[in-house]
């Protein structure tokens, strides 16, 4: 028997591990919702055309590494904050258009603002994909001065591994790690980056949640950071995009 429900799901290309699926399926559960929520494993963005007419019951897309830029083409619009970031992790389906939002950036500014304090005006983050787009957007709109690092930096305000000393840690007391890198099940990796100089002044952020304490947020804590892994701003972000699809 066909479906009928309306569908919603994520889009990626490695999704064994995703947060999103079992978040809206017990969501949908506790409030009674007939939807379901499907994880599309893409090999290449171009795959995206042959999902979307294939799927005519779907409502609403998240999108994850590594395809929060590259899925832009294949929108008719976007949001006002998603122009600006540069990135898309939710697509809207309204009136026959495709309109791309970015719900990462609120789940981000969500997530830590009860954390920011003054010592915190210059970030430091680790990768320059779709997530550290977003979370750069939310901290330069908070006055914090943002610098990246990166495995070929191109711009000026990017920093090579390479660059990392004990001098650039002290002079960040605020650092995200955007990358992957540490994610189950290879939680014994952590980015080429000295966390060992951390110290009480620092907020240390990892936006993996699985492990729910990566190697880098261990070390972190045990020289007195604060640190913050990335399941609340999944949380903040998926509900935003919850509000925006059924808008």
């Amino acid at each position: 028997m066909q479906d009928t429900r309306n569908q919603y799901g994520l889009i990626g290309k490695s999704l064994s591990h995703s947060f999103s699926k079992s978040f809206f399926e017990e969501k949908f559960k506790k409030d009674e919702i007939n939807a379901s929520y499907l994880n599309f494993e893409l090999p290449h963005i171009e795959s995206f055309v042959e999902l979307f007419k294939s799927n005519p019951a779907l409502r609403g897309l998240n999108v994850t590494v590594p395809y929060k830029t590259e899925i832009i083409p294949f929108l008719d619009e976007l949001s006002i904050n998603a122009e600006e970031i540069g990135a898309v992790n939710t697509i809207e389906f309204k009136s026959g258009k495709l309109i791309g939002h970015n719900t990462d950036a609120f789940g981000f500014q969500q997530s830590i603002k009860p954390f920011l304090r003054n010592v915190h005006e210059r970030a430091l983050i680790l990768g320059t994909g779709g997530a550290s787009k977003a979370v750069a957007y939310v901290l330069k709109n908070l006055g914090v001065e943002v610098k990246f690092l990166s495995r070929n930096p191109s711009v000026e305000n990017e920093f090579s591994y390479d660059d990392a000393n004990e001098l650039m840690v002290d002079a960040f007391k605020l650092i995200v790690n955007c990358t992957p890198i540490g994610t189950a099940p290879n939680v014994d990796e952590m980015p080429k980056f000295p966390i060992q100089f951390v110290n009480e002044d620092h907020l240390v952020i990892d936006l993996i949640y699985n492990p729910e304490q990566t190697k880098f947020l261990r070390i972190a804590k045990e020289n007195g950071a604060d640190t913050l892994n990335g399941l609340s701003m999944l949380q903040h972000q998926a509900l935003k995009a919850w509000e925006i699809w059924n808008a």
